[in-house]
């Protein structure tokens, strides 16, 4: 059997592994790439946020991506009812962008796979990681080409940013049940002929049309507009089995868009994402690290899915070279609790809007300038942003802030 020897194989060529490979292979390190599916190919996860642009301007990547003249997001709409709530990402609380992209994932990914073949990098599409042994720190890959032939790749460190395909969690037992409740997605991309004209029309909007329940509108630069449903998994099951007509229910179920979209056909036939949210028992081994949604993946309501990818995935490249170079990594501290610092951020504001509680903040009137500028931060992604007191004492401050709006509340109808 053939055996490859690499110094850093990346299981997955979407933004988490892309980042890796781009950053590592400026660094001199040999990577391989290898990737399950045949891109383009369409995924969840068309809203980005402001971080990302930091870990693909450090893998050298926002060069060709500009180019694509993808939608750029300059903050996000949420709508409830009559009640309207903009965050703006130029007025954030944290330095940082001031803006992303609005992508289609089937050509958002493809571009970069694109660069990162351009740069060099051996990335090898349909190939499909069967086992994988581990001595120490070194490992031994067996994959299945698309020709059908077997063949083995000898790595120093392993990445695997296989998102949703979850290969060494699925290889090593290392699932665990996730802390959030479970929820349910249904999308599709849509010829947006309706669209208004200036920034209504490209505006990324979340109708909310119950507390738990809520849906996306994403519109692209390429005339299309990616719309989804989410909520409770029963809410979603029961608008019908079949995905097309689910879909079509629950956007008559918006006021806002039932015109916009209610008579248009779908692309593709709506994907269901059935309780999306993920979890691993661990985020590290010796001679691997997990990124993306192979580990943890939390909620589509703040876009938070790309971000933690390509932090997980450029800081698991960053500590691998270090490791490679001779050095001694503390893993539980350098990797697996910083990463999880920042999901817990974002845990807690997932949970928060779920309960209502942040709703709460996000539609009370008068606004309070100085809060939304510091939940805007968290929602560009600078979760890791201590000096920011709705990251630091996020598991107090909106719980303890709603209780106060509502105790306003109620003394107005006294």
């Amino acid at each position: 059997m053939t055996i490859e020897n690499v110094e850093v194989l990346i299981i997955g060529a979407g933004p988490s592994g892309s980042v890796a490979a781009g950053y590592l292979h400026q660094k001199g390190i040999h990577v391989k790439v290898v990737e399950k599916s045949k891109f383009p190919r369409i995924v969840v996860g068309e809203s980005l946020i402001p971080r990302v642009m930091d870990h693909f301007e450090e893998a050298g990547l926002l060069g060709a991506l500009n180019k694509e003249n993808f939608e750029k997001k300059w903050g996000a709409r949420f709508i409830r009812g009559e009640e309207v709530c903009i965050f703006d990402f130029s007025e954030k609380f944290s330095k940082g962008w001031d803006w992303t992209w609005q992508v289609p994932r089937a050509d958002f990914d493809w571009a970069v796979a694109k660069e990162i073949t351009k740069m060099g990098i051996d990335l090898e599409f349909e190939s499909e990681v069967t086992a994988v042994e581990f001595n120490g720190t070194e490992s031994l890959t067996t994959i299945k080409t698309k020709e059908g032939e077997t063949k083995q790749i000898k790595a120093q460190f392993l990445i695997d940013a296989s998102g949703y395909g979850r290969v060494l969690p699925r290889l090593l037992a290392l699932d665990a049940p996730s802390r959030l409740n479970p929820h349910s997605a249904i999308f599709t991309h849509i010829v947006d002929v309706n669209r208004p004209a200036g920034k209504e029309g490209t505006l990324i909007s979340f109708d909310i049309l119950e507390t738990q329940v809520w849906l996306w509108v994403i519109p692209f630069s390429n005339g299309n507009t990616s719309v989804g449903i989410v909520g409770p998994t029963d809410f979603i099951n029961q608008l019908s089995d079949d995905q097309t007509e689910a879909l079509a229910n629950a956007i008559k179920l918006s006021d806002y868009y039932v015109n916009r979209f209610g008579d248009l056909p779908f692309i593709f036939e709506p994907i269901k994402l059935s309780n999306y949210s993920t979890a691993v028992k661990q985020m590290y081994g010796e001679g691997y690290t997990l990124t993306g949604n192979s580990s943890e993946f939390l909620d589509p309501v703040f876009s938070s899915g790309v971000c933690f990818a390509t932090e997980s995935g450029m800081l698991s490249a960053k500590l691998a070279l270090r490791q490679l170079q001779g050095e001694t990594v503390n893993w539980e501290v350098e990797y697996s609790d910083y990463m999880k610092e920042g999901i817990a951020v974002f845990t807690t504001y997932i949970q928060e809007w779920y309960t209502g509680n942040l709703q709460e903040l996000f539609y009370h009137q008068p606004e309070n300038p100085d809060v939304k500028s510091k939940i805007c931060a968290v929602l560009a992604g600078y979760v890791w942003d201590k000096e920011n007191p709705f990251v630091l004492k996020h598991d107090k401050v909106i719980k303890n802030m709603a209780h106060l709006i509502k105790l306003e509340k109620e003394n107005q109808l006294k």
